[in-house]
């Protein structure tokens, strides 16, 4: 199987997360933080490195900024509903995945507060700043919005919008699922408020993790409580970080794999990745926009303006028709709607959606040729 899958989950995971995944079952079996014996302090040792590793990874001031999670779409969650208040009014892009457009809908849908959705631009990131601009209103509190569209690699001006946010007095929070690994965030320098990411996507850790990474001083109310391993005889939830937003036992194994995942990042190099990446997007690319019946959607992948992934749909054929036929012939790729309607109807595919290729670090221009010479035939069959 030829893997073209990754905005999903990358894989094959490095060999160096494999190996730290199977260290982290046979030697830190213990609940971190949970108990005082070695083998719990130990493992809480291995935890704290990882979130250590994050935090200098995404430009945190304090490893105590870096919650875990499991998964991008709960950081968003904790974030969304552990900020925003009644009344409230906060502004999307309409790039959005459902990990921000549902939980953002619910709230607007109790009448707890409102949301507005914003163009981004094709053509001009001010075009964008200005687009969010025009929805802020007096109870605008958040610009929530995705770092990169996983389903056509359009990225958002996020520096750009940061610089909106605070000249407005507003939060700035940010989806880097598609982003983090390939394109460098340090959130205290761009002006993000709350950076939430998948692990197990551009991180290259495990499925099962995710993180939230908070500018110092940002404060969010619980979206659980429970056991925390301190301040055991309170019946409220500890008020410091990161047990105020850590409840119930962390994922241990995926966590010590996902450092891995960052060891692994740091020494190939995030822009080395990002730009090896473009370069089998851009064959690709060019090589579907030969074959007459290929609909693309987006402009050639190109480093620094887009993301290494892209949309694509064969004239006469559904996308998940295309990427069952695909995947008979050993290629994994993802048709339908990718959990963004918001994009989709943005590009006028909601209706069957689009077949999408999305590259990672373990991908080759060999492949790329395998997969354009499959789509050629597939276009030609009726």
């Amino acid at each position: 199987m030829i893997y073209f899958d990754n905005a999903a989950t990358t894989f094959p995971k490095p060999l160096c997360v494999q190996t730290a995944v199977g260290t982290a079952i046979r030697r830190y079996g213990a609940n971190p933080g949970r108990s005082g014996h070695d083998l719990s302090v130990e493992t809480a040792k291995q935890v704290y490195n990882v979130r250590e590793k994050a935090a200098g990874f995404f430009g945190a001031k304090d490893a105590e900024q870096v919650i875990f999670t499991q998964n991008c779409t709960y950081a968003l969650n904790t974030v969304i509903k552990g900020l925003l208040k009644p009344g409230d009014h906060v502004i999307i892009s309409d790039l959005e995945h459902n990990s921000v457009l549902r939980p953002v809908h619910s709230l607007a849908a109790k009448g707890v507060i409102r949301y507005s959705v914003a163009n981004v631009s094709l053509q001009s990131a001010q075009e964008t700043v200005e687009a969010f601009r025009r929805l802020i209103c007096p109870d605008t509190r958040a610009i929530i919005t995705t770092h990169g569209s996983n389903v056509f690699g359009i990225k958002v001006p996020v520096e750009e919008l940061a610089k909106l946010a605070r000249s407005y007095g507003l939060y700035l929070v940010v989806d880097a699922a598609q982003t983090a690994g390939t394109e460098p965030i340090d959130i205290e320098k761009m002006g993000i408020d709350f950076l939430c990411t998948a692990g197990h996507k551009g991180l290259y850790g495990p499925a099962g993790t995710g993180l939230l990474v908070m500018r110092q001083g940002c404060r969010l109310e619980p979206l659980a409580e429970g056991g925390t391993g301190s301040a055991s005889s309170d019946y409220r939830q500890p008020d410091f970080m990161p047990d105020r937003l850590e409840s119930g036992t962390l994922n241990t194994v995926g966590i010590i794999g996902l450092g891995a995942g960052l060891d692994f990042l740091c020494a190939r190099g995030t822009e080395g990745i990002a730009k090896y990446e473009m370069l089998v997007a851009k064959y690709i690319y060019e090589g579907l926009s030969k074959i007459p019946q290929v609909i693309l959607y987006t402009a050639a992948p190109e480093y620094g303006k887009n993301l290494p992934l892209l949309s694509f749909n064969i004239d006469g054929k559904s996308s998940e028709e295309t990427t069952a036929l695909l995947n008979e012939k050993g290629f994994a790729l993802r048709g339908g709607l990718h959990c963004a309607p918001l994009a989709h109807k943005k590009f006028g595919t909601i209706q069957g959606g689009t077949a999408r290729i999305s590259i990672g670090a373990f991908n080759t221009v060999e492949q790329a040729k395998e997969l354009c010479a499959c789509v050629a035939k597939l276009a030609r069959q009726p």
